[in-house]
């Protein structure tokens, strides 16, 4: 049995998962996520992943803008022991951040694939848009819990494929509409 790899984000109700938290992450309505009216049922999702999670898992990117702020954050205590596997060519040991638990550097979807068959529980992947797409082109990724918020972005980075593909079946595992407008979809990938 191999370890569940799971995709875990905020997406505008068209795909993009680009620059939820602001601006400065370089999409020009970056922020979206924050001018939606906050409704903490909305975000009980994130909760809930904590029961299951056992590792996380970034991008080169999403690692480095997590890794400033989530080690130091009340809000992310849970994650601060956590194995973290990051997935990158190019960043090297010293770039990792001291007191946020054990991390390691993966170099490849090779290295991924290696991660699963090992003992243990769910991998969380957290933002990563390009590591998602490239784990789901390589039938990596199980499982995607999605909060869709009621915006439409146009461009921007996704989760998912925007190439002619073979089509991949996905099965309703839960959802939920918040007031907010905000809708909690989880899919298992169909096999």
């Amino acid at each position: 049995m191999t370890r569940e790899l799971v995709w875990t984000g905020f997406i505008s109700l068209d795909g993009i998962a680009d620059s939820p938290g602001g601006t400065a992450e370089g999409h020009p309505a970056g922020g979206w996520v924050f001018r939606t009216p906050f409704d903490p049922e909305s975000f009980s999702l994130k909760s809930e992943e904590l029961q299951e999670t056992t590792a996380l898992m970034f991008g080169r990117r999403s690692y480095e803008a997590f890794a400033s702020v989530w080690p130091q954050s009340d809000d992310h205590v849970a994650y601060r022991d956590l194995p973290k596997y990051v997935v990158s060519t190019t960043l090297d040991d010293g770039a990792l951040v001291d007191g946020w638990g054990e991390q390691h550097i993966l170099r490849s979807v090779e290295d991924v694939v290696a991660l699963k068959k090992t003992d243990g529980g769910a991998i969380f992947v957290h933002g990563s848009a390009e590591l998602a797409r490239n784990l789901a082109d390589a039938g990596l990724v199980d499982r995607y819990n999605l909060l869709v918020f009621p915006v439409l972005l146009g461009e921007g980075k996704s989760v998912f494929p925007r190439r002619e593909q073979e089509e991949q079946r996905l099965a309703l595992r839960d959802s939920a509409a918040y007031p907010n407008g905000v809708l909690k979809v989880v899919y298992d990938v169909v096999r």
